[in-house]
Order: C-alpha cells, then structure tokens, then sequence
C-alpha cells in the first residue's frame, strides 16, 4: 500500500529528529600533563567521565596526555589551530603570547582559591577571560585549583635578603621575576630534573606545588626549611575548547559541557585539598625535623616592592592585563575582610 506523501514527510522527519538527537560527537582532548600526574589530569578525566554520563553516551572526550602529544606547552596552539578540540593547561604557561592571559591562573599576594572562584562566576571573572581568549578563537573556562601553593624548598634558612642574593632556585612565571630582583639566581629545570639538581647543589631551593605532589618528587629527603606561600594563592588550571567546535555542539551538549567542567574544576581543588593534607600528615611523621618557615617581613616586604613595580611595567602596555589586574584587585578589597573574619580568624581561634 503506497502511503499518502504526507505521512511519508512527517515520518521522515520524526526519524531525521530521532536520529539528530542520538548524535554522538567524538572530541580530542590534550592535556599539559603526564598520564599519572595526580590531581592534574584527573580533573580532565573526570570531566570526560561527567559529560560522557550525562549525556547518555552522546558526548566522548578522548584525553590525550603529554606522553602522547609530545607538546605539554603547545595546548593553545594546538586547540586555536583545530588540531585538538580541548585541552587542559594553565593560563600563565600563554604570558610570552599574551601578557593578559596571566593572571587567570595565579598572581602574587593575590585572590585566593574560594576568592578567585567567586571572582570567576561573580565578579566577572569568567567575562574577562573569554574577552581575552576570543582573539585566540577559544573559549576558556577554570580547571581546578591547586589553592595556595608552597614558597619552596630551602637548604638553608633565609633569615635576610643577603641569604637570597645568588641563591640559585627553580621557580618559573612572574615568581621567579620577582625573586631575580631579589637577586636570586632564577632557573627553570624540567621536572624531572629536579630532584637530581637539589641533591648535586646545583639548586639550592625550588618551588614546586604542595606536599600531595612534592612528596612523590622527594625534595623532603634533601632540604629540610619548608616555605609558606606568596606566589601563587591560588593556581587555578584550565579547559581550553575551539570556539568552531563548541558552536557545533547542540545547545543541550554545551551546557552539559560547561557543567562537566565547571564540576570538575571544584573537584579537583576538594581532591588536592584532601592530598595535600594526607601527604603532610606523613611528611610530618616520617621527616619530623622538617621546619615549615614563613618569610621575615623584610623579605616579604621587598617581594610586595618588587611585585608593584612588576605589574605596573607590565600594565602600562597591555591594557587588557591592566583591566583583569583592576577586577581582581577590586574584588579583593570587597571579599577579603570577609576572608579573614571568617576562615582565618576561625582558624586562628581555635587551633588544636
């Protein structure tokens, strides 16, 4: 029986719309970190696993890790290019190819983690990022803080600024710009360099992250002064995702996306608050002689000096990094006295 044209069409389009929804769309992921480099590339992982799941199996993210690609600082390029659909990075690794694109990840005595977060999601944060991202041809969006990273590794302990003068430490970005006025000896060795570098003296200080990944390093074993930090308060990770391929997703799979990530991120921050706490606990037990140490004021004035002067140079050229240095410092000025009254001073009250 031949059936009438207009319930062919109808029938036609019910099985067109059927099949659009069941769609699945496959995207590359490249990451800046090794396969194993906990909490890092979980966060990514995680994020897969998230959109996976609740898109119903419509939306695969297949991770490549940095054994893979062979390009752990080429991720900008490779998602700007197409080469990759995503990636997960952090945003001051781009400072040499966009000045502005800094401070999205850390600054120097700057915003916190609970801060840089309320900052992100309301206080403008995430609109300035992409306002700089979108001549990148991405979009970028936070993932996963490390909080407040450690000062470092110390062989010795620095008492003045004389102890600094020809020290010679590994500690990258604008860290370790300010640390060379300090007259530091600044070096950048590859991570897995480092520990060998500590042991020889070539290094006699480096910064890494926090006890849940500089345990695995070892870097305990060698330097007993144990840094507090002014760096990077705040070290928050990225996902990286081509603008061309986000606008082909359907509206449902870009909100599950950003959902995944954004998930992801505060997760990541939950996890190696966790490690870090677990992997303190053991370095304390097991190196009791380690002294945690916070820099004399005359130092961490002399950093602050330093840090001014800095941000001021770099400002008076870009005016996009001037303009997310001003939001950051104002919403400072508006969450800080909350910061204190409330963590800090309940920390302070009532320690054990």
């Amino acid at each position: 029986m031949k059936l009438p044209i207009k319930v062919v069409l109808i029938v036609s389009l019910l099985f067109t719309a059927s099949f659009s929804q069941e769609k699945v769309y496959k995207l590359k992921l490249a990451t800046t970190w090794g396969p194993t480099l906990s909490p890092l590339i979980d966060s990514a992982k995680n994020m897969a696993a998230m959109a996976k799941k609740m898109s119903n199996g419509r939306l695969i993210i297949k991770i490549d890790a940095s054994n893979k690609h062979k390009a752990p600082l080429g991720i900008l390029d490779m998602v700007k290019g197409g080469h990759y659909d995503m990636g997960h990075s952090a945003s001051y690794y781009w400072k040499g190819k966009d000045i502005a694109t800094l401070p999205f990840t850390s600054m120097p005595f700057g915003l916190t983690a609970p801060e840089q977060y309320a900052w992100f999601y309301y206080g403008g944060g995430l609109e300035l990022m992409q306002k700089v991202y979108s001549k990148h041809k991405v979009l970028s969006f936070p993932g996963g803080s490390t909080g407040v990273q450690m000062g470092g590794w110390f062989k010795k302990e620095i008492k003045t600024l004389d102890d600094l003068k020809g020290l010679k430490m590994r500690i990258p970005g604008f860290a370790g710009e300010i640390m060379a006025n300090l007259g530091v000896q600044v070096t950048n060795i590859a991570p897995g360099e480092l520990y060998t570098a500590l042991e020889r003296n070539n290094l006699d200080a480096l910064e890494w992250v926090g006890p849940s990944m500089d345990i695995n390093m070892g870097f305990h074993k060698i330097a007993s002064f144990y840094y507090t930090g002014w760096h990077e308060p705040a070290s928050e990770m990225q996902f990286i995702v081509n603008k061309k391929t986000f606008n082909k997703l359907p509206a449902d799979l870009q909100e599950i996306l950003r959902v995944s990530m954004r998930l992801a991120a505060y997760d990541m921050y939950a996890q190696n608050y966790d490690m870090n706490a677990t992997a303190w606990d053991k370095i304390k037990a097991d190196f009791p002689d380690i002294k945690v140490k916070t820099f004399p004021k005359e130092i961490m004035d002399a950093m602050k000096k330093a840090n001014k002067e800095l941000r001021t140079s770099l400002s008076a050229k870009s005016f996009e990094l001037k303009e997310v240095l001003d939001s950051q410092d104002a919403y400072i000025k508006k969450a800080r006295a909350w910061s204190q009254m409330s963590d800090f001073l309940y920390i302070k009250d009532n320690i054990q």
